[in-house]
């Protein structure tokens, strides 16, 4: 009874504040609507969400929700939920800037990914841009032909013996592991890879991972992390498996590489500081170029200088039942190789924006990548499924590899330095 002796002014004043000043949502609820948007794309985009181990609530809504959500209704609430980030009152002296700058970032790149669904056709670059944070340089195919010219001197046999491509093949398939020994050779790889990790990074004690073999992919390697610091990784064999492909994957997949990385960011950022958006990792976002790149580069950080081709000469190689007596000549091979890492974007590009066909794609992989017909292939099945989703692995290594070892002095500093990437939502733009 004591309201109605309000003067009807004073009632007037206080229904207009009720309404004109709405209660601003809490970061974390805004994460958790990020995590269903995110969730909801990944019901119209298979393979969008590469790894979830966040609230099951909100992957049960995506699921209940996907056949009355269309993709323009997904493109506005990814806008919207930008538009109230870019105006969220953060508290400068918090968690809160990183935060919202994370949100943003994996939001932009959801906006590309929806105008790519939705049927636009987006050029290479530009693609690779709004999607990974940065923009891939293009290269003259010609000016790799003096690299040819240098790998050719090192390939063992005559010009005369077929073309360059093919003997370096059949030299290289002197160090493919029998199948009968791969599960041998790749449990003592990713033992050692664990061994020379654990010690620069603490671990939780119950991080484990389960590894198998497959087939009929188009990945060579692939980690599907659970949650729960677990992690479940498998290795196609359809790809050649040499000798240093053991140590390779053993390094990028599990230690110091994928299965790392997403333990680390579980146990810091989720665990710690309940920040909930670290449970999604979306496949096409700027963090691929930093996981990618940390889990390439992880081989260069645990086996530093020539070690890794010592380990596999007198360790992995007699327990594959491998002749290493030339594996010198095949790192040389190897290095020289490298530098014909650039053309893949080039090539990528051509195919992808329909300037090339398929068989001219496949004749350049085979000539500028010396790759045999099988894996050419094998690299446009790639293509097909995930497009510029390449350049995150060598272009993400030099990244991440320039940033670890910038004004690093010791082997302790590059691993703190990793450690850091490795630990916190660093963006491209952080690193360069």
């Amino acid at each position: 009874m004591m309201r109605k002796l309000l003067p009807a002014a004073s009632t007037l004043a206080l229904a207009s504040c009720a309404t004109t000043t709405p209660q601003v949502p809490t970061l974390d609820a805004l994460a958790r609507e990020y995590l269903a948007v995110q969730l909801a794309i990944g019901e119209k985009d298979p393979g969008y969400v590469d790894a979830y181990y966040g609230p099951e609530d909100l992957a049960e809504q995506a699921r209940a929700q996907d056949a009355g959500m269309t993709l323009p209704m997904l493109q506005a609430r990814v806008i919207a939920l930008d538009a109230t980030l870019a105006s969220y009152p953060v508290d400068a002296a918090t968690q809160e800037p990183n935060r919202v700058r994370y949100l943003r970032a994996m939001l932009g790149s959801a906006k590309v990914r929806l105008r790519m669904l939705r049927g636009e056709t987006i050029p290479f670059a530009d693609e690779a841009e709004g999607l990974f944070g940065v923009r891939p340089e293009m290269i003259d195919l010609a000016t790799l032909d003096p690299v040819l010219e240098r790998i050719e001197e090192l390939v063992p046999g005559d010009p005369g013996d077929g073309p360059l491509h093919e003997r370096i093949n059949a030299f290289r398939d002197r160090f493919l592991v029998p199948e009968d020994r791969l599960d041998a050779v790749f449990d003592r790889a990713v033992a050692e890879c664990r061994a020379r990790t654990v010690p620069h990074i603490p671990l939780p004690a119950s991080e484990s991972f389960d590894l198998s073999l497959v087939t009929d992919k188009p990945w060579g390697g692939f980690n599907y992390y659970q949650g729960d610091y677990h992690s479940v990784i498998e290795i196609n064999t359809d790809v050649p498996i040499r000798l240093d492909r053991a140590l390779d994957v053993g390094c990028h997949e599990a230690y110091p590489g994928h299965h790392v990385y997403s333990t680390l960011i579980e146990r810091d950022r989720v665990n710690t500081r309940g920040e909930i958006e670290f449970t999604l990792l979306p496949l096409y976002s700027p963090r691929a170029i930093v996981s990618e790149g940390s889990a390439e580069y992880g081989v260069k950080l645990a086996f530093p200088g020539d070690e890794t081709m010592i380990f596999e000469r007198d360790v992995l190689a007699p327990i594959a039942g491998i002749d290493a007596s030339a594996i010198g000549d095949y790192y040389a091979l190897r290095e020289a190789t490298k530098e014909l890492g650039p053309a893949y974007y080039t090539i990528a590009a051509a195919y992808l924006d329909g300037e090339a066909s398929r068989e001219e794609t496949i004749d350049k992989l085979i000539r500028y990548q010396l790759r045999s017909r099988a894996s050419a292939e094998n690299s446009l099945e790639f293509l097909d499924t995930y497009r510029s989703y390449v350049i995150n692995y060598d272009l993400g290594a030099q990244i991440v590899g320039d940033f670890v070892e910038r004004d690093a002095a010791s082997e302790a500093e590059r691993w703190d330095n990793f450690i850091f990437i490795l630990s916190n939502p660093v963006l491209p733009e952080d690193l360069q």
